[in-house]
């Protein structure tokens, strides 16, 4: 009898593509900026060619979302990022500064292992390849289960034009055996330098296991505070785009309202107004079984689904025009659904008497569940913008904007960006939205400018600074004291040579 185990073959072909990896990364290595900017222009050119296809295929293979917004997302991954890294500096010589002689080296980390979502399976995937070869790095990629056909069709389209245009073989690849053991195996391999992973929380455990930095886009839970001076009717209008944007499966798009209590009334009016549904005590209780397996994962049937599909998929009559799901909920907690990230067009609405009490409020929104990810504010008053800005645990404050396209950085000035870093608050060692300066080392030159001497020449004459900065003349002990320290600095020279 002839058996296959897929486990097995899927941990060969990871070990296979790591040391191939390896070995193209070598020669990647030497490649100028210049060289790598080429590959990487050929790889966004020919990808942007196929945006609206891919787009179709992703939303058919994983029924999440809608394929118009991903076709902008797929346009904005290819031609808006590419626009933006095309002049970036990022290996060799990347800064000097003569009059302080020193400079700054970009060296790439060498090969990184990357873990795309299903939920944006072409646009990241895309995003991950162009920031990895721009930055003189080999990637090998596990693509997700759910969107396997998608993530190899997109990886078949860049791996061709790379290597047309001078790319090593090997230099991009991924897993075509999908298996845990083999994700694993990519991630433990001794030559992986970096794990990039975006919207797999069941693997993130393994990567930092692995002993590998990692990079993790974790989950978002941000918070949209309105305060009394914003523009009320615009801020409904850009939480209601966002929330929708391709069905709310951006991580970074708001997941609950919190507005001051003085204009509750008139948001709640213009929600109303632009199809919002707000839901009575017992259609929300009957709405929250549906957001969360027993395991407490999500649970995927209401993923990237639209507000009326949720609403139906849970028994409630809804008005046609329903574009957003909306629950009044007070109090915040791990048992409250509506106090958690939710990958759908839904949101809860909470309502506080001022400014202060709303930011107390979104902190405890943001420590239940998304701590270093997203908080979007939407107000005139400077003011309370810079508090929120100077006190929130989030890695991104985004102002009178939708939090969805203004988190990866399509109409912000943040760096266009499909990973967000969480920060030390979210359990990850970056904050930034990930660019491709995340994925290098910077080799630090400085040429001598200074003898020892002249650092310790007023310690080596027995002199003791006084705190206005005037030195003067102590006692033995002092004097003691300073032949002890210079005897110390002498015998740590004489450990450095």
């Amino acid at each position: 009898m002839n058996r296959i185990d897929n486990d097995l073959l899927s941990v060969q072909e990871a070990r296979i593509l790591v040391e191939n990896a390896r070995e193209a990364q070598k020669v990647l290595a030497t490649f100028p900026q210049e060289k790598l900017d080429n590959i990487v222009g050929h790889m966004a050119e020919a990808v942007y060619n196929y945006a609206r296809e891919l787009a179709i295929m992703s939303y058919e293979e994983t029924g999440f979302g809608k394929w118009q917004d991903k076709f902008v997302k797929n346009v904005f991954a290819s031609d808006f990022l590419y626009k933006k890294i095309r002049d970036m500096k990022v290996v060799g010589i990347i800064g000097e500064d003569k009059e302080n002689k020193t400079m700054d080296i970009g060296v790439p980390v060498g090969v990184i292992v990357a873990l795309p979502p299903s939920t944006n399976p072409a646009s990241t995937t895309i995003y991950k390849a162009l920031i990895a070869i721009k930055s003189g790095n080999a990637i090998v990629f596990s693509p997700h289960p759910k969107a396997k056909k998608t993530i190899a069709k997109v990886l078949d389209i860049l791996i061709r034009a790379a290597e047309e245009s001078g790319l090593p073989s090997g230099a991009i690849g991924y897993l075509r055996t999908l298996a845990v053991d083999g994700t694993v195996a990519l991630m433990n391999h001794k030559d992986t330098s970096l794990i990039l992973i975006t919207g797999v929380p069941k693997m993130v455990s393994a990567a930092y296991t692995s002993g590998k930095p990692t990079i993790y886009g974790g989950p978002g839970n941000g918070p949209a505070f309105i305060e009394r001076s914003a523009d009320i009717n615009q801020a409904v209008e850009d939480i209601i785009a966002s929330r929708t944007f391709d069905n709310g499966i951006v991580s970074a798009s708001e997941q609950s309202i919190v507005a001051e209590g003085c204009i509750a009334d008139e948001v709640r009016q213009e929600l109303r107004r632009s199809g919002a549904y707000f839901m009575s005590g017992q259609e929300s209780e009957q709405l929250s079984k549906l957001f969360f397996r027993p395991d407490d994962s999500l649970n995927p049937e209401i993923v990237g689904k639209s507000a009326i599909e949720v609403a139906q998929q849970s028994g409630l009559c809804v008005p046609a025009n329903t574009k957003v799901l909306i629950s009044e909920q007070k109090y915040v907690s791990p048992n409250n659904p509506y106090s958690r990230e939710k990958l759908c067009p839904v949101l809860a609405f909470y309502v506080e008497k001022d400014w202060m009490n709303s930011c107390e409020k979104c902190i405890e929104l943001l420590i239940n569940e998304g701590r270093g990810h997203t908080l979007v504010i939407h107000s005139k008053n400077e003011a309370v913008i810079r508090e929120f800005a100077l006190k929130k645990p989030v890695s991104r404050v985004l102002v009178n904007t939708p939090a969805s396209l203004g988190g990866i950085g399509a109409t912000t000035n943040l760096f266009p960006a499909l990973t967000l870093g969480c920060g030390a608050a979210g359990g990850g060692f970056t904050s930034d939205n990930v660019t491709p300066m995340n994925l290098i080392n910077i080799r630090k030159v400085g040429y001598g400018v200074r003898k020892l001497e002249d650092i310790t020449k007023g310690v080596q004459a027995g002199e003791i600074p006084e705190k206005n900065g005037n030195s003067r003349s102590d006692n033995q002990s002092s004097i003691e004291s300073s032949h002890d320290l210079k005897e110390l600095l002498e015998k740590l020279l004489e450990q450095l040579r």
